[in-house]
């Protein structure tokens, strides 16, 4: 198994992505890795001795968050990103893994690696955490903004295959975001893609609301593109805003800060819950090899934790699984 990395994408670049890295070639010994960016950056941060399964593939040029996605990508084909995109095409490795630019990197895949056969229309899956300690796929939150019934239908597949061989969950629960929980609530595009996943083959809940969204009532939640967009950049902004309010609360008096002390244990225990570190990337579904977007402010636990997730993806044959169940369903 072969994992290549972006060092030179997200907020913390190359620092965090080299940590994580190293830390987890050291502990995974049998898999091996790709670390891709400038020399002259990463030079500094590398030991003199490698571990025997990390080799550095040196290139000259990044994209930056606020280029123009698919001109970057043409533009820059020497690009971490794009050369990290290019191994997986070439066979040099099953996945690859970037911080980067989140439009950088649907354009990759697309441009790059290419779409399943059976693909009309990739989709980006981020893993939420519940309320109820669980995991939530939810899909497609930006790559395809306006998404037809059976373009749902292929997310839900893809994202019930994913919750099952990657997050674990043995008989994923498949959802469609919706306005309302009865079948004839939504537009035309959700009322048929009610009636598509009745007789898919995956455990179908039904509609869901999004105030239900983390009830932990299904492991995989569809929608298209734009909707679920607004849904993720609603719930960072919700989660951030409380917790600033929580800890504005908890330092206005010397009665409050006291609480908080008491308090601090069960608060950090929370915010461990909610930490993005903890729950790993974003797998870009539908392209034609293991494609993981992590957070763009991911630490060395961060970096970690999504490489054992493209770990599993490409043990698992998940990629392989994808491709045989979209292609019997065509």
């Amino acid at each position: 198994m072969q994992i290549v990395v972006d060092a030179m994408g997200g907020d913390r670049a190359p620092g965090s992505p080299v940590q994580g890295t190293l830390q987890f070639a050291k502990t995974h010994p049998t898999i091996n890795l790709l670390l891709v960016g400038q020399q002259e950056r990463l030079q500094p941060l590398l030991p003199a001795n490698l571990p025997a399964n990390l080799q550095v593939v040196h290139t000259h040029e990044v994209i930056g968050a606020d280029e123009e996605p698919v001109r970057a990508v043409r533009r820059k084909p020497d690009s971490s990103l794009v050369v990290a995109a290019r191994m997986v095409k070439d066979g040099q490795a099953e996945a690859m893994l970037s911080a980067g630019s989140t439009g950088a990197l649907v354009a990759s895949g697309l441009l790059v690696m290419g779409r399943l056969p059976a693909i009309t229309r990739p989709a980006l899956a981020p893993v939420l955490p519940t309320l109820t300690g669980g995991r939530l796929l939810l899909l497609d939150v930006g790559a395809t903004m306006d998404a037809d019934a059976e373009n749902l239908l292929q997310y839900a597949h893809m994202g019930a295959l994913y919750s099952q061989y990657v997050l674990g969950v043995d008989q994923p629960r498949v959802a469609l975001l919706n306005v309302g929980e009865e079948p004839g609530k939504g537009n035309h595009v959700t009322k048929q893609a009610h009636l598509l996943f009745q007789n898919a083959g995956f455990a179908f809940m039904g509609n869901l609301e999004a105030r239900e969204l983390l009830d932990g009532r299904a492991d995989v939640v569809v929608c298209d593109g734009f909707v679920g967009n607004v849904v993720l950049k609603l719930l960072e902004g919700f989660a951030l805003g409380m917790f600033r309010l929580l800890r504005e609360t908890m330092t206005q008096s010397w009665y409050t800060k006291l609480a908080a002390s008491v308090l601090k244990p069960s608060l950090e225990g929370l915010r461990t819950r909610f930490d993005y570190s903890e729950v790993g990337g974003a797998p870009f579904l539908g392209v034609n090899g293991g494609c993981i977007k992590a957070h763009g402010s991911s630490n060395e636990r961060a970096w970690f934790t999504a490489l054992e997730q493209s770990a599993r993806f490409v043990d698992q044959g998940v990629l392989q699984k994808m491709g045989e169940r979209l292609s019997s369903n065509s």
